[in-house]
């Protein structure tokens, strides 16, 4: 006896055997056989590419002539300038303050490529790498300096420096005279004050955030015959031991009367060796104490109220206008060309 089919049974299974097999069909004459292309992708990716423009600094090369080796070393600008900020200052200051101190370095560097400052370094030298000019350190010495922080401290300094790329300082269109110091008595001074030209940008201005460096006070001890040596004068009476005659708008010694005879506060911190032209001293037995307040010349930056005042929340923008008065911030590449084309 026969067994009948349900034909909707029969529909189904056969539907199911081809939905099976379409797949295979399709795979089998390829299998044996390389692919010989593949889907491609043609995606906007533009909001997401970095410019692979080279930078204003990096197409500038710096010749710096490393005085303990005796030879000049080529980098370019860019790299120059981290090593600059890092050997001129601490890493751990504020971002702010760093980036103050990329711009100054920058416009230093370009001051003296438009002047004739080059004049009597060595052969192909553009600066040294001394207080003569910028100190500096390359990465070798900077990874010797840091150990295990370079990493982190270096990306630190290499961002400043990039933020300000290109920037320069300037008054009536040109690169200023960026002087620099580490820390103030609690002002600037003047530039005729400490030197002998009237510079219209470098005025004496409020620095108040520098009590916390430690360099803000000194005391040294001399002996009286070495002060009277250094000097070249003599006390005749241990308790009269000279007299500040003029005081400074920046609150430093013009002027002192020792012994007859009439020194700048200048002419005295040369002489002596102090931290700065802001001092006191009195006699105690056989020696001079001598109190100090404040760590260099005082004209330009302060590089401790820098950081105070980046620290407060201002930017680098606001810095350099408090201490470089009526200077402008401004695009630098044009003078960075004929910095290239001088070369």
């Amino acid at each position: 006896m026969k067994k009948k089919f349900n034909p909707i049974i029969v529909l189904a299974a056969l539907l199911f055997t081809v939905i099976l097999l379409i797949p295979t069909v399709l795979v089998l004459p390829f299998s044996g056989e390389q692919a010989i292309g593949e889907l491609s992708e043609e995606v906007n990716t533009a909001e997401v590419e970095v410019s692979s423009e080279p930078s204003a600094d990096s197409s500038v090369e710096v010749a710096v002539f490393r005085t303990a080796q005796s030879q000049v070393e080529k980098v370019p600008l860019n790299e120059y300038l981290v090593g600059v900020v890092a050997a001129e200052m601490p890493a751990e200051f504020e971002i702010e303050a760093l980036k103050a101190q990329a711009l100054t370095a920058r416009t230093y560097y370009v001051k003296q490529m438009m002047g004739t400052a080059t004049k009597g370094l060595p052969e192909g030298a553009h600066v040294t790498d001394t207080q003569a000019h910028q100190v500096y350190k390359n990465k070798t010495e900077l990874q010797q300096q840091w150990g295990s922080a370079f990493n982190q401290k270096y990306a630190k300094v290499k961002e400043a420096v990039q933020a300000t790329d290109g920037q320069i300082l300037t008054y009536d269109g040109e690169p200023i005279e960026a002087t620099f110091f580490s820390t103030s008595n609690g002002f600037t001074e003047n530039s005729e004050d400490y030197w002998s030209n009237n510079i219209p940008y470098l005025r004496s201005v409020k620095s108040p955030w520098d009590t916390v460096s430690p360099k803000y006070t000194e005391q040294k001890i001399i002996p009286i015959s070495e002060f009277e040596k250094k000097l070249g004068v003599k006390l005749a009476d241990r308790s009269e031991v000279g007299k500040i005659t003029q005081k400074t708008e920046g609150n430093r010694v013009g002027k002192v009367e020792i012994g007859g005879k009439v020194l700048s506060g200048r002419d005295v911190r040369d002489m002596l060796g102090l931290n700065s032209s802001d001092f006191k001293w009195y006699a105690k037995g056989n020696n001079i104490v001598i109190e100090t307040k404040g760590y260099g010349h005082g004209v330009g930056m302060s590089q401790y109220g820098a950081n105070g005042m980046a620290a407060e929340g201002k930017n680098y923008q606001d810095i350099v206008q408090h201490y470089y008065q009526g200077v402008e911030i401004a695009s630098g590449e044009s003078t960075l060309a004929q910095v290239t084309a001088k070369k």
